[in-house]
This record gives structure tokens, sequence and C-alpha cells, in this order.
């Protein structure tokens, strides 16, 4: 038997190949080595060794809030080759990730970055050579919030359903790559089990990647949600791991900045023609009332007034006669006769 050493996608022992003589019972040489035919044996299934050795770095930066931290603890949940790391300082520049990546091991990371406290971006990398991918992430829903009667087991190995969009574009062509290296799980892996049991959707619409997670619960293929669920709006992909040249720029994507600044002018528009309308309405009203005309009816009621003769007096009026009242004169003489 003649081993060969051409390996067999990375897993498992070398093919061999084995010499099996046609006819035996010949007696003659040349015939023997004329039938004498080489077939390629195939390997056996790996005996579980475990190759693959993507592991996922998954962390953020400082300033994100509670959905973020939980929505990053539902990652680590659902991969287990994946690993944890403390949050990074704003101040330190994205190719340090790259250190980190190298001291943890790690060849794939997952980083969140918040910004304003209210605006979340993660990037998907490919340590360290890249290439990369930066995203807007939108529309968070995580496992405790959504509560879903979805379950399955911890560690399994995922299905990954890809939309039919994924083959048609190049640059989703290369995020379909990222995806399939960063979120399966190896196998073999020492943390997970050997069951497929829930499935990774990621589907396109809207110009964006929503992504959602299914129990398959029997043996027709019925999925029920488990969560969580977020969507991906892409902005740009870099060659290399969190820099480098630009492969690609959405046009579609507008920054959340811009966004809350046409909202704010929407509302401010809205206001001013509010005032318009009531400036509008009050001079209409006064226009009104100066084009009506003077009623002929208004004077019908009216009366004039009689006129009389002017008289002029020349002389004074005549004094005026003073009477004494009488009950005073007589109170005086009541009270001089008390005196006496």
């Amino acid at each position: 038997m003649a081993a060969s050493k051409r390996k067999r996608g990375g897993e498992g022992p070398a093919d061999k190949k084995g010499k099996f003589v046609v006819d035996e019972g010949e007696a003659q040489v040349e015939t023997e080595k004329a039938t004498r035919n080489e077939v390629l044996v195939p390997a056996p299934v790996s005996m579980g060794k475990w190759t693959n050795k993507e592991r996922v770095l998954i962390f953020s930066s400082r300033g994100i809030n509670f959905r973020t931290r939980h929505l990053m603890q539902d990652l680590r949940t659902m991969m287990p080759h994946s690993k944890a790391d403390t949050k990074m300082d704003r101040k330190d520049k994205l190719f340090v990730v790259n250190e980190v990546c190298e001291i943890k091991n790690c060849n794939k990371c997952l980083f969140f970055e918040a910004k304003k406290k209210q605006d979340l971006y993660m990037w998907i990398s490919s340590c360290p050579h890249g290439p990369s991918a930066k995203f807007l992430v939108q529309n968070i829903h995580t496992l405790a919030e959504l509560k879903m009667t979805g379950n399955c087991l911890k560690g399994s190995r995922p299905l990954l359903s890809f939309d039919p969009k994924f083959d048609k574009e190049p640059h989703y062509a290369l995020l379909k790559e990222l995806f399939i290296q960063t979120f399966s799980t190896p196998r073999y892996h020492p943390k997970s089990q050997p069951f497929v049991d829930h499935v990774y959707t990621f589907s396109i619409a809207d110009n964006r990647i929503w992504f959602r997670n299914y129990q398959i619960i029997e043996e027709d293929a019925s999925l029920v949600e488990i969560g969580p669920r977020f969507v991906l709006n892409l902005i740009k992909i870099f060659q290399g791991s969190f820099g480098g040249p630009t492969l690609y720029e959405n046009p579609n994507f507008r920054s959340p900045n811009l966004h809350r600044r046409e909202l704010r002018l929407a509302a401010a528009a809205k206001v001013r023609e509010k005032q318009m309308v009531k400036e509008l309405q009050k001079m209409k009203r006064k226009e009104a009332k100066e084009d009506v005309d003077e009623d002929v009816t208004a004077d019908v009621f009216v009366t004039p007034n009689e006129e009389k003769p002017v008289h002029i007096q020349t002389e004074p009026p005549a004094p005026k006669v003073v009477k004494k009242n009488k009950h005073k004169a007589f109170k005086r003489q009541r009270m001089q006769r008390g005196r006496r």
C-alpha cells in the first residue's frame, strides 16, 4: 500500500492509494502487470480533532448602554468559540484592537463602538490582515427583551442561511464569507455540542442586513424564533483590519447625526408654517373688517335732537333768599330756656 500525503480539507488523515490485482489466477507476469489498477481510497472521517482554530473576540468601547451590553452577552452565549475582554478606552486608536486580538489568540473580532451614548457601530474584522467592515447597528432586541418561545441547546452548531442577493453583488459576497468565518462554530470545538438545532438567517431588505436566530423544533424544519435580533446598515468595507484602502462605500448610508438634524429642521419648519398661517388669518380678518360697506338702514331709528333757541344772559342772576329753619330756632330757644 502506497500512502499519499494529500490533505483533505484540513481535517482527518491523508488519503491512501491501494493497488489491487484484478486477475490473480493468471501465471504470466506481463498480464499481471497490465491488469493491476491503482484505486484511490478516501480518507476516513476525522476522529474528533479540532482543526479549525477560529476564535472570535467580542468586546466594546466605553460608553455603551445596557442594551448593547446584553447583546454582547447574548452573542457570547450563542458562539462558544468567542472570547471576552475589558472595554477599550475611547482615546485608543482602532488599530490597537489588532494587538488585543493577538494577545487573546483570536483571528476574528466583533468590536462594538459607541458614540454620543446613542449611536452603536459594529466592526467585523479578520485580524490582523483584514478585510474589515463597519456597520451601524439598529433595532436591537435582546433575548431577555423578546421573551420568545424558542430555545436551543447551548453550544450547539448553527446553520447559516443567506439571502440569494449575497451571491449577486461582490461586496455582499465578501460579507457572506466574513459572516461564515465569524458566526459558524468550528467542528469539534471543545465547548461546542455535536448537534444542529438552530439557524442564523441573514436577509437583505431596504439596503440593510437583518439578523434573526431560529430554532429547528421538528423534523419538518418548522422554525421558532429565539433571538436576539438586530439590523446592520453597511457603511464601508476596508481592505485592512480596522483601516486601510476602502473597498466599498455604501451610497445609501446616512449618518445618524444628519438624520437627527433633518428631523429637527422638519419640526422647526412645521412651527414656522403654523406661525405663518396664524399671521395670514389675522391679516385676512383685518381686510374683511375694512371691506364691509356702510349699512344704509343703520340711521332708521336715529331721531334728530330738537333745536333750542340760544339765550344770552346779560344781567347777573338775582340772589337766592335763604330761609331760616324754624326747627333750629326753636331748638336754640329751648336750649336758652334750659340754661335759665
